[in-house]
């Protein structure tokens, strides 16, 4: 309704104007009207042309061609540079992209710490569930069903609420240079015929794991059976049981029955060791009872060429595997290195005296250490590593040659660096007064940054007994007063000089994986 000074105009009727007449007519001095002085002028021309004898529905008839023409178009002119006219949101940002190779310890350890809100992540992996590889001894025996150690890996992203894409497919070459992975899919094809496709990162953690190391020895993968997957763990299963039924069979002698239950363990690592303990208890608590005709003829070894078991770890923990084998009548071979291997027996050599052995057996297993993927080497080749066992990594699992590629778990090593590289940096930073000297409140006020950058200093004066930092500069100053000591870049050297000897190789555990993953980044 348009309400006028005349009360008695209450509603004007329409002439038939078409609304173009008044852009042409009415035009203002400035190129673009707004709404409101628009629809006036209009209105206002209107009523002012409008006899009183014109009919309602040429009235109506008129608007609805106004506003037909408005809607189509015309009216575009008027609005187009309107000063409220709202402007276009702008868009979110682009998300990160991550692209995680793996899924063992390594790969969902980091999934798990990481916020996939933040990022778009995708993982690349020939196996859809996660092991854990810490049991797979125990499904050997059967004491634990491979049910039980398995994981499926979207079920995991499901039950933390992870925004994250999975590929069941192989990596076969990391692009750095494009920032690109690619990868081949063995359970399904695209357009070009095969399973080929290609993945673009931001940033690349490469969790690949490692392989079984054989040392080109002949035989091994003939005739050893292996503990890195599930399905090795069954195969084993079923082979222990079918060693016990051939045994069984008449008409077979005793040193036939010997060699077909004897088992041998090549390797005196964690798997190696783990497994030889399953295995022992899994034979005497279980199948001797099944079997009591050859429970004696039953025989575990263990063919390791270094000196001790468990090289990797603490002396005192060796010492107590060997002894608790010997009281259980596993027999240690230690100082023996595996040179061949055929289908019933094993060729050890001596390493001091350089006698070669042959050890009869019924069945093998292999666990003498890992061994570098082919993406792993391919890609070590690529950025100036080609020379290395496993690709290097600072000590923020960051490759060094690489931007924003990350490397975890078995596949990689951590460079740490020494101490004694940079002290003369640490003395001058803890040397705030430039004295040329540290008394013990400046070495004090830097020692937590330098066991963060450098944990080989706790792990010395762990070794070495010492209850703080003033027993370490001892070494360096001799035996004097705590509260007065003040030493010189020298006497700092000396003291520090041997830290740098608990510098060592982490074992490849899937413990030390996990504690890793705590500082990507």
């Amino acid at each position: 309704q348009i309400i006028l000074a005349n009360r008695e105009v209450m509603f004007m009727e329409w002439t038939s104007i078409h609304p173009s007449d008044v852009l042409l007519h009415e035009q203002p001095a400035t190129p673009v009207l707004d709404e409101q002085s628009f629809f006036i002028r209009f209105f206002v021309h209107k009523i002012q042309s409008c006899s009183s004898g014109s009919r309602w529905l040429a009235a109506f008839a008129s608007l609805r061609d106004f506003l037909h023409w408005l809607c189509s178009g015309g009216g575009i002119v008027a609005y187009a540079d309107s000063a409220r006219a709202e402007e276009a949101p702008e868009p979110p940002p682009r998300k990160k992209k991550v692209v995680v190779l793996g899924t063992g310890w390594a790969g969902t350890s980091f999934l798990k710490n990481l916020d996939s809100s933040r990022y778009e992540v995708k993982v690349i992996s020939p196996r859809n569930y996660f092991a854990f590889t810490p049991l797979l001894p125990s499904v050997t025996c059967g004491t634990v069903e491979a049910r039980s150690v398995v994981e499926p890996i979207r079920r995991m992203f499901e039950k933390k609420g992870k925004d994250v894409a999975y590929y069941e497919a192989e990596c076969f070459k990391i692009d750095p240079t494009k920032k690109a992975v690619h990868c081949r899919s063995a359970v399904g094809t695209n357009l070009d015929g095969n399973g080929d496709f290609m993945l673009d990162y931001d940033y690349l953690v490469v969790a690949l794991g490692a392989t079984v190391n054989t040392f080109n020895t002949p035989g091994v993968m003939e005739h050893c059976h292996f503990l890195k997957e599930v399905e090795d763990a069954q195969k084993i299963r079923k082979s222990v049981i079918d060693c016990f039924e051939r045994a069984s069979i008449p008409n077979i002698s005793e040193e036939e029955k010997r060699k077909i239950l004897h088992f041998v363990i090549i390797g005196g690592g964690p798997t190696g060791v783990e497994f030889a303990a399953e295995l022992h208890d899994f034979l005497v608590e279980d199948l001797v009872k099944l079997y009591p005709a050859i429970a004696q003829f039953v025989k575990i070894t263990i063919i390791q060429s270094g000196e001790h078991i468990l090289n990797t770890f603490d002396q005192r923990i060796a010492v107590f595997a060997e002894s608790k084998f010997q009281r259980d009548g596993i027999e240690l071979s230690t100082g023996f290195r595996v040179i061949k291997v055929s289908d019933d027996s094993i060729t050890v050599k001596c390493k001091s005296s350089g006698v070669e052995t042959l050890v009869p057996y019924g069945m093998a297993i292999w666990s003498a250490g890992i061994g570098t993927r082919p993406v792993i080497t391919d890609f070590m080749n690529q950025v100036g590593q080609g020379k290395r066992r496993a690709l290097a990594t600072n000590e923020w699992l960051r490759v060094p040659e690489c931007d924003s590629v990350y490397a975890i778990g078995d596949c990689s090593s951590i460079s740490q660096r020494k101490i004694m590289e940079d002290i003369s940096t640490i003395f001058k930073v803890a040397d705030k007064d430039n004295s040329g000297t540290l008394t013990l409140k400046e070495i004090n006020d830097v020692l937590e940054d330098i066991c963060i950058r450098y944990p080989q200093v706790e792990l010395y004066m762990k070794s070495m007994h010492m209850v703080d930092i003033a027993d370490l500069i001892k070494g360096g100053v001799g035996d004097s007063n705590k509260e007065s000591m003040v030493v010189n870049i020298e006497e700092f050297k000396k003291a520090l000089c041997h830290v740098d000897s608990q510098v060592k190789t982490v074992p490849a555990t899937a413990q030390v994986v996990s504690i890793s993953i705590e500082y990507i980044g």
